[in-house]
């Protein structure tokens, strides 16, 4: 794990990073830089000469490597235009930036403009967030592999205010444990299953205290589930070798304030079942438990914040594959409650799982709020693209309180409505419902089917993350290439938010 640590003292480490942005007027023919160093000093005017000389812009995702005098190096992230205070979400992915071109190194301090402690935090959690590297399956080419920061620090003249030391401690474990997501979804389904998948997360709360930390782990295995009628998870996973798990990972803090619950879709390799994919893409679908990861790891995160909020995590695990005994389209299943359900398309997999988890998290509870977080349907893509993910909700104030929250974590959701004349589209003939209805608007379809295993008066939230969770093009700002992670950071801050709400 790479320590993060404040400062205010003279810069030790061999790397400095600050900031660089661009002042240039509207016309002008001649591009006018800024550095922004925070609150060290630099000889400005002979490093903006050699910027100039070099052609650099300030523009975001720029990164200008330069010998530095008293360090080795002096590496300048881009800002984008010069502003006398810089959204929080633009130091996050400058700092981003800067540690992933500066992989291979030990150590870097970054000073970057921040005046309060939510900006040194939004610096601390991109530079931490940016330094990761997975290796885990490299056998001869491991060794070329640029390592990540042993070490980051960030520096402040505020750096011995309370609030600071917190908002690095903060940035410390959400770049933990959004690591241990991207890991989880990085991993091959050869290695990660149901099973491997529960005992990964086991390892990881006993590694942050377990029930010292007000952590509790328990699995249900196939023969319980399908004896206790989770119909869902069954028929998804009843045509792999890996048999289905339901996790539910719990943190109960004395006092808590408000108790919510955090469901994951947790498909460890969707094939489409018989619906089965086409060969094109069909590798990315070991991303299919992201939902779940994140659930798991906010929850640890949490608890480790000492958030005074109870949490009851629920990660529905399947494989979805193709077998003689794999569901058929036309099956009818008893979700767990007992409302049955019209399979018509076997690859509409991740709702039935989510369905039995959504239910057993409201039995016998008295909840606050339910989140559900899952890579549900490619109709989110279409319609937002790979990285702005969706909300879908039962209660506006809810969603507006969550949406709130992401402001401050920089993860892009939109608001998306669940239009109740496409809820017809979901009737079945022989069945409570089907699980595929209206193809056009197939993510609001989506959320409708949810909808009807939320009880009505329980605030319910539904984040698809489909496109943004695995990020296949080039890594960009503190996003790899591979898995994301998204969601983990406003799961925690929904937590943070709600105690003084």
């Amino acid at each position: 794990m790479t320590s993060i640590r404040i400062s205010d003292g003279i810069v030790k480490d061999e790397i400095l990073v600050v900031g660089l942005a661009n002042k240039s007027t509207k016309g002008s023919k001649s591009t006018a830089l800024s550095i922004e160093s925070g609150d060290l000093a630099l000889d400005n005017k002979a490093l903006l000469a050699t910027l100039q000389d070099l052609g650099a812009t300030g523009k975001a995702e720029e990164i200008i490597k330069l010998p530095g005098n008293s360090t080795r190096l002096i590496v300048f992230t881009g800002l984008g235009k010069a502003s006398p205070t810089y959204d929080n979400e633009v130091l996050r992915r400058a700092a981003g930036s800067a540690a992933r071109a500066i992989a291979g190194n030990s150590s870097a301090t970054f000073s970057l403009p921040a005046k309060n402690a939510q900006a040194i935090g939004a610096i601390a959690e991109g530079a931490g967030l940016g330094n990761y590297l997975f290796d885990r399956f490299r056998g001869s080419s491991k060794s070329e592999q640029k390592t990540p920061l042993k070490s980051i620090t960030i520096h402040s003249e505020l750096a011995k205010k309370s609030d600071v030391k917190d908002a690095i401690h903060k940035a410390e474990i959400i770049a933990t444990y959004t690591h241990l997501v991207r890991d989880l979804i990085n991993t091959p389904p050869s290695h990660l299953t149901p099973e491997t998948f529960c005992d990964a997360i086991t390892q990881a709360v006993k590694k942050a205290g377990g029930a010292s930390a007000g952590l509790k782990v328990s699995v249900m295995t196939d023969s319980q589930l399908k004896s206790k009628g989770y119909g869902g998870i069954i028929a998804v996973g009843q045509g792999s070798s890996n048999p289905p798990r339901l996790l539910q990972l719990s943190y109960s803090p004395k006092g808590a304030k408000k108790k919510f619950a955090y469901v994951g879709k947790g498909i460890t390799f969707d094939s489409g079942g018989l619906a089965l994919k086409p060969a094109k893409g069909m590798e990315a679908m070991k991303s299919d438990m992201s939902g779940a990861a994140a659930v798991c790891a906010a929850t640890i995160a949490i608890a480790l914040l000492k958030v005074p909020i109870a949490i009851e995590a629920y990660a529905p695990l399947a494989e979805n594959m193709v077998s003689d005994t794999a569901t058929r389209p036309s099956d009818v299943i008893s979700i767990y409650g007992g409302k049955t359900v019209e399979v018509i398309n076997p690859d509409a997999e991740g709702r039935l799982i989510l369905a039995d988890a959504l239910v057993k998290a409201q039995e016998g509870k008295d909840l606050d709020g339910i989140v559900d977080v899952a890579t549900l349907t490619g109709a989110q893509v279409v319609a937002l693209g790979t990285r702005t993910s969706a909300v879908m909700t039962n209660n506006t104030e809810f969603s507006e309180k969550f949406l709130v929250s992401t402001k401050k974590t920089g993860e892009a959701f939109w608001p998306m409505p669940l239009p109740i004349e496409l809820r017809a589209s979901l009737d079945s003939p022989v069945a409570d419902l089907a699980n595929i209805g209206e193809r056009m608007g197939g993510m609001l379809v989506a959320g409708l089917f949810l909808k009807d295993f939320v009880a009505d008066e329980l605030p319910w939230l539904h984040l698809d993350i489909a496109g943004p969770a695995y990020n296949e093009s080039a890594a960009h700002g503190y996003t790899p290439v591979g898995g994301t992670g998204i969601a983990l950071r406003s799961l925690v801050q929904l937590a943070l938010d709600s105690i003084s709400q």
